[in-house]
Parts: C-alpha cells; sequence; structure tokens
C-alpha cells in the first residue's frame, strides 16, 4: 500500500479499509515498517506513514516477524477460528516497549500473550486483567499496543479525567481539552484503564456506552457532543484485588468478556540473574499468601528492585530493603524467610545508623582498594 502511493501519507484508517485487513494487523505491520527503517511515521495522535527509499524494496520481500509482534487478520462474519494447534505452544522473544524496557511474552492459550491480546483486540473482546500489583500487567498491555494510551485510576479520578473538561488557555478564555477516552475512540487506539476498580462507579459508568453496541458517548459538558469510536477503538483494565479500596462491581465485571489472572513469572526472574535465594524465598512467601497466612510477597517489580539495589549497595542492604518494603504486618515473616533460606542472621529493614564523624564519612566516599588520605613525610 505504502509502496503504491509513495506521495501520500496515510493514516492505518485508511490503509485497513483499502487493504481489508483489521486496524491491529495494519497498525503492527506499519509500525514493523517504521522499525526497521523501511516507512516514515508522521505525528504522534493519530500517526500517518509515508514510504521512503526502502519501502518498494521492502514490498518485494515477504518478511516474517516473530511470533507475537503483530497481530492476525481478524475473522470475517462467516469465518470460523482454526483449532488450536496441538504442538509446543509459539514462543515469542522479547518485545521493546515504548519505554524502551523489554517485555518477555508469557503463554497465554498456547499463543504469546501479546498475540493473544491482539486477537482479542480485533474481534473487539475487553480485556480485565487481574493480581497483586508488581505483576506485570501495565507491561504487558504496552507490549502489546504500541498505540496505548493509559489513564491511571485513583479514587480521585473523575469523568473530566476520562472524557474532557475546560481549561483556561493562555490567551485568557477557556477551551474544552478532550479526555484520553475521546482520544481512544477518535483516532481508534487503545485505551488502557489501570487499577480501574479504584475508580468510582459513577465515574467508570460513562466508559460503558462506548464499550457496548452503541459504541459511542455524549459529552454533555461540551455541548451535548457526540463521539463516536473509529475501528480499533479498544478498552483494557487492570484491577489490583488486594489493594485497599479496590471493587470489582458486578457493572464492571459484566463488560469485560474475558478476564485474566496475572501472577509473577518466578522461572523469567531466575533466567534475569537475580539471585535464586531470593527468588526461592519470594516462591515461599507466595505459597503462604495462596494460603492464607500472608498478605504479601515479593512480585517481579520487587525481585527486579532488588537485583538494582544489591548492585549498587550489596546483598545485606537490598535483603534489609526487601524486608523494609512489605506491609508492618508481614515484615517478620518476610524477616524470618529470609533468615532461613538466605542465610543471613540479625538482619531487618534497612535503617539510619548513627551520625558519621567527618573522619569517617570521607573514608565512606574513598572508593574502594583506596588507601586514605596520604600522609606528608617527615624529615
Amino acid at each position: 500500500m505504502l509502496a503504491a502511493r509513495p506521495a501520500d501519507n496515510l493514516t492505518i484508517g485508511d490503509m485497513a479499509r483499502q487493504l481489508g485487513h483489521s486496524h491491529g494487523a495494519v497498525r503492527n505491520a506499519a509500525l514493523t515498517l517504521v522499525r526497521r527503517g523501511e516507512a516514515d511515521q508522521h505525528g504522534t495522535g493519530q500517526p500517518r506513514f509515508r514510504a521512503n527509499g526502502k519501502t518498494a524494496a521492502a514490498a518485494r520481500a515477504a518478511v516474517i516477524s516473530p511470533p507475537g509482534t503483530h497481530a492476525p487478520r481478524a475473522q470475517t462474519a462467516t469465518a470460523r477460528p482454526s483449532a488450536p494447534a496441538a504442538s509446543k505452544p509459539q514462543q515469542g522473544g522479547p518485545i521493546r516497549r515504548a519505554g524502551g524496557q523489554l517485555y518477555h511474552p508469557r503463554e497465554l492459550a498456547d499463543l504469546p500473550d501479546v498475540e493473544a491480546l491482539n486477537r482479542l483486540r480485533d474481534a473487539d473482546v475487553p480485556v480485565l486483567l487481574y493480581g497483586p500489583p508488581g505483576t506485570g500487567k501495565t507491561s504487558l498491555v504496552e507490549a502489546a499496543f504500541p498505540d496505548l494510551i493509559t489513564v491511571a485510576g485513583d479514587g480521585d479520578t473523575t469523568v473530566g479525567d476520562l472524557i474532557g473538561e475546560y481549561t483556561q488557555a493562555d490567551a485568557g478564555g477557556y477551551v474544552f481539552q478532550y479526555g484520553p477516552l475521546v482520544t481512544a475512540m477518535t483516532e481508534g487506539r487503545a485505551l488502557l484503564v489501570d487499577d480501574a476498580t479504584l475508580i468510582s462507579p459513577k465515574v467508570l459508568a460513562a466508559l460503558y456506552p462506548a464499550m457496548d453496541g452503541r459504541r459511542q458517548i455524549q459529552v454533555k459538558a461540551h455541548k451535548g457532543e457526540t463521539i463516536k469510536a473509529e475501528p480499533g477503538f479498544y478498552v483494557v483494565a487492570g484491577h489490583n484485588p488486594g489493594v485497599h479500596g479496590a471493587v470489582l462491581t458486578e457493572a464492571l465485571a459484566s463488560r469485560f468478556s474475558v478476564q485474566i489472572q496475572v501472577g509473577t513469572d518466578y522461572d523469567l526472574a531466575l533466567a534475569l540473574k537475580i539471585d535464586a535465594r531470593v527468588v526461592r524465598i519470594a516462591r515461599h512467601l507466595a505459597s503462604q499468601v495462596e494460603l492464607g497466612e500472608l498478605g504479601w510477597a515479593p512480585q517481579l517489580r520487587e525481585l527486579l528492585s532488588y537485583h538494582k539495589t544489591e548492585a549498587v549497595l550489596g546483598t545485606r542492604a537490598a535483603l534489609a530493603n526487601l524486608i523494609g518494603i512489605a506491609p508492618v504486618e508481614d515484615r517478620d515473616a518476610v524477616a524470618d524467610a529470609v533468615r532461613k533460606m538466605a542465610g543471613v542472621q540479625q538482619v531487618a529493614p534497612l535503617t539510619l545508623g548513627r551520625q558519621l564523624s567527618a573522619t569517617s564519612a570521607s573514608a565512606a566516599r574513598q572508593p574502594p582498594g583506596s588507601a586514605g588520605p596520604a600522609r606528608r613525610s617527615s624529615r
């Protein structure tokens, strides 16, 4: 498409309509071409794509992208989805998220998780991801949808935060600034409502008309304007069941046909070279959480933080910090696990000690192996 129209700047919608492919498939193909330098992208809100000097050559040779980096074509109304393959599930390599971090896909329904989410998007099946904080829910969605817009929910989130509100312009007047929901709808993008269950049900109700058969909302604050969702618009939400104030209402749950539990992949933690003793501690604490004997266990986020802290401050300090970040009511159990499974005695939460003298502070700043300040020789 781009090679055939080298002078045109085309949106995802333009290409999807002419090619007869899903928006998800076209979007991921276009972004792949841009990453390989075989097409140019202009703009970020509703990006446009244009051929460059390498596009024609790319069009002559088919390139098979790694599993999980593209979305399959959407099923037609009469087509039947193919049966899952009986062979070993496809393995997807690491995917670089928008912020530069790598995401390591995991298995979901015999597919790489990012590919499964793209298939659900093409079928317009909303997804709710739930699990403890730090297990990678947001990372998964960011890896799956490069065009993602995120709303970080909390108890103070308002309808205006979703749909938009009037703000004062530089000239002194007021203009209506559309919110992330309207942007995602009009640009056909994916919208992540993170910590959705912390948002008031009355506020979330503003989202529901966009998710059902109507696929439109009314912006009462802006002259009753009607906003219709463009093809590609998709909603995914995150829910942390153990967080205080998080309530999964029936109205919210019923809007998400697929609900996926997300836990920490401790095998991945080992593959990332995190101390095996600490991973073993995390597994042990997680089993206690499952039995209802404990309320907290380190997830992948905490294990990655441990790894970085250990590299900077050393093992003892990193273990002490692992205890300190646990909820107060669980610290004794975490400390006990650290002592037994890491073999480190008398470890407590990381705490400031006594005041350092000028001499000791100077010595502490010396690089490792330094002999300290040189003395003058006496003659």
